[in-house]
């Protein structure tokens, strides 16, 4: 199995959430977005809404940060996984997580996070709007790369149209 990574596409999120909710129904059997594995920001300011998931990361700080070393990484899977049996809920994981991936759960005292629904990602499966995606590892660079290509393009259009029409 090739390792596979979510990407999420900010500028096609119309914020409906139903990502969060598929998501805390897959694995906590409740419609409830804070035990949701992914977020989505509202940046007001901007009009942008942004969903916040783990990224996966390969020297991930989560599992650096482990004292009793209960995050482990599957490069088979790609992913980055909490082992319960051995977990402590010292939540440093929770701390150190740059991208605020890492979550705790007060009632049940225990961390979570993303787990990549076990190969089939709900917020993938639902995302009407394809905001969320699951895609091969090594074609990641090559969508940003496209997508990176494309905003380059349309702003160097818009600067001509500006100076044209100015």
């Amino acid at each position: 199995m090739e390792a596979r990574v979510l990407v999420i596409d900010h500028d096609k999120c119309t914020g409906c959430r139903r990502c969060e909710l598929v998501c805390s129904v897959f694995h906590e059997g409740v419609s409830n977005p804070s035990k949701a594995r992914i977020k989505v920001e509202k940046w007001e300011w901007e009009g942008l809404y942004i969903p916040m998931t783990c990224r996966q990361c390969v020297d991930a700080p989560c599992m650096n940060v482990c004292p009793v070393k209960a995050i482990e990484r599957d490069d088979a899977q790609g992913k980055v996984s909490v082992d319960y049996d051995k977990c402590i809920v010292c939540r440093s994981c929770v701390a150190v997580c740059p991208f605020g991936a890492m979550n705790f759960n007060p009632a049940e005292k225990k961390v979570f996070k993303c787990d990549l629904c076990d190969g089939n990602p709900q917020c993938v499966r639902f995302c009407d709007m394809k905001a969320v995606d699951y895609i091969d590892s090594r074609k990641e660079s090559t969508v940003r790369k496209r997508d990176a290509a494309l905003k380059m393009a349309e702003a160097k259009k818009l600067g001509a149209t500006t100076v044209y029409e100015g």
